[in-house]
This record gives structure tokens, sequence and C-alpha cells, in this order.
């Protein structure tokens, strides 16, 4: 386009006083067709975006929740997050993994030392090689990772019709309004609605991309006995495992926003008394005057 609109142009190029005038206005003719040719251009790709758009709206995106946690000054519910670790552990920890958070992040936040280390000690891990050169298992300690329910990704992927399910370390960072979208994933399993086939091994769930999951509903009401007491309805159950793989994606939240009060407080007390010293100490040196015999 460019290419074109540069050769008309300096074909009417004509050189002499007479011609000047006639050659100067049909370039700017030219270059006024190719800026209109660059607006189509311009109007068509917005036209495609837009129709991206629609189709994203095609999607049930999931309502808006309130979390104790997504207040500027919230820290996440330590009980629940101990709940919601009862939660995976009884039932997402059969077919989902946690590779990327380490048993010692749970001290002092949902549990006590002695009953992190009794917890990871309860699964072995391979380790090695030993002085022999051979591998060996040893109990988990608390600075070792979760267990992965699989050995590789094509065991997984044979144990589930095909389907592998994904790690949930940063489950909620790698979803749009992830806390939200989990919930309303959880609870959102429906009868699929008439003219709908699904083929044998899917499940219909109108917050999942397509509608057809893999995945059964696997929350129930009293499908744990909580450890407090709470009752362990459904609802109960997919907030307090959401609350738990928050905090697992993110298990500085609380010590971020601890500091975070604490630098803007401090910043705050400087610019109050930086703003003392431009106003009532350094305007008086910059107010006077300087005179030289």
């Amino acid at each position: 386009m460019f290419k074109l609109a540069s050769t008309v142009a300096r074909s009417n190029v004509v050189v002499g006083v007479a011609g000047k005038k006639l050659s100067t206005s049909a370039g700017k003719k030219a270059s006024s067709e190719s800026f209109s040719k660059l607006l189509a251009v311009g109007a068509l790709s917005t036209v495609g975006l837009g129709s991206l758009a629609l189709a994203d709206d095609e999607v049930l995106h999931a309502p808006s929740y309130k979390w104790d946690h997504h207040g500027p000054f919230s820290a996440f519910d330590h009980a629940a997050i101990r709940r919601g670790h009862q939660v995976y552990t009884q039932v997402c920890a059969a077919c989902h993994s946690l590779e990327l958070v380490a048993y010692r992040t749970l001290i002092d936040v949902a549990f006590s030392e002695a009953e992190v280390k009794y917890m990871a000690a309860e699964h072995d891990v391979l380790d090695g090689p030993d002085e022999n050169g051979e591998m060996f298992e040893r109990p988990r300690k608390p600075s070792d990772k979760f267990p992965s329910p699989y050995q590789n990704e094509e065991e997984g992927r044979m144990a589930n019709a095909g389907a592998y399910p994904p790690d949930l370390s940063l489950m909620v960072k790698a979803r749009h309004s992830g806390d939200d979208y989990l919930f309303a994933l959880l609870t959102g399993y429906r009868d699929a609605p008439e003219g709908i086939t699904l083929r044998e091994g899917l499940y219909y769930n109108p917050y999942f991309p397509g509608g057809a999951i893999a995945m059964p509903k696997q929350l129930q009401d009293g499908g744990v006995d909580y450890e407090d007491g709470t009752p362990a309805t459904e609802s109960q159950m997919a907030r307090d495992v959401v609350t738990f793989l928050a905090w697992a994606a993110e298990p500085e939240h609380d010590d971020r926003k601890r500091a975070g009060i604490k630098w803007v407080f401090a910043l705050a007390m400087m610019a109050v008394a930086s703003g003392y010293y431009k106003r009532f100490r350094f305007s008086i040196l910059k107010a006077q005057k300087l005179s030289y015999k």
C-alpha cells in the first residue's frame, strides 16, 4: 500500500515552475488516498477485535463473590486455609498436584511445625544418589514439595481418559477472576440443556470454556468432616479450597500487605517532613536577596 502511494506521488512530480502546483496537488491526493486506506484497514481490524470480544461473551462469566482477602487491608482467613487444605488432601489431591508448594510454608499459617513434620512424613520421596550411587526413598521433610499423584503426564492421561489434570499451585493466578472462576466451576455443574449432547466421559459445566469438562462433580454436602465442626456444605468446601489455593499461589500475600502498609506510612511521614522543611525552612533561604558591592 505504502509503495503504491509513494510511486504515484513520484510519478506526478514535474520539474519546472509551471508544473509545480499540479504535481504538489497530485501528491497530496495520493497521500490522502493512502491515509484513507489505512483508516479502512484499521476499521476492519477494529471490527475483527469486536467480533472476538463478542465470541468471548458467549462464555458464562463467573459472578463476583466477596472474598475476605481481597481488600487492601485484608488478610487470609487462616482457619479457611486449614479447612481448604483438608478438602484438597481428601478430594483434590487424588488427581491434582501442588508441586510448587513446600510443606514448610504451612507452618504458623494453618499448622504448627510438629503437625507439618508429621504431615510430610506420611509420604515418601525418591532421593539420592547415596554413597553407592543408588537412588532411595525416604520420608518427606517440611522442605519438600507436595507429592504428585502421578509419576508423569502420560500416567495422568491414562488414568483420566486422555485428560491431564493440571497442577493447582498457580491456578488462581492462571485464570481470569481466579477465585470467582474456581468457585463457580466447582459449584456450577448442571444437567446439559436440551439440544446439547455430550460424549461419554464429559460433564456439563457452563463456566468451563466449551461447557464440556472431563472432571466430574467432586464436592457433595458432607464430603469431608471438618475438624472445627464447620458444616461441610458444597459451597463451604468450595470456598475453603479456593481460599487455600489462593494462598498457595501467593503465600507471601499477608506479609506483602503488612510491609506495604509500613512503607506507605513511612513515605507519608517523609512527605510531611519534606513539605514542612520546604515551606518553613528552605523558603527563608530561597527568599533571601544577595547583593554584592
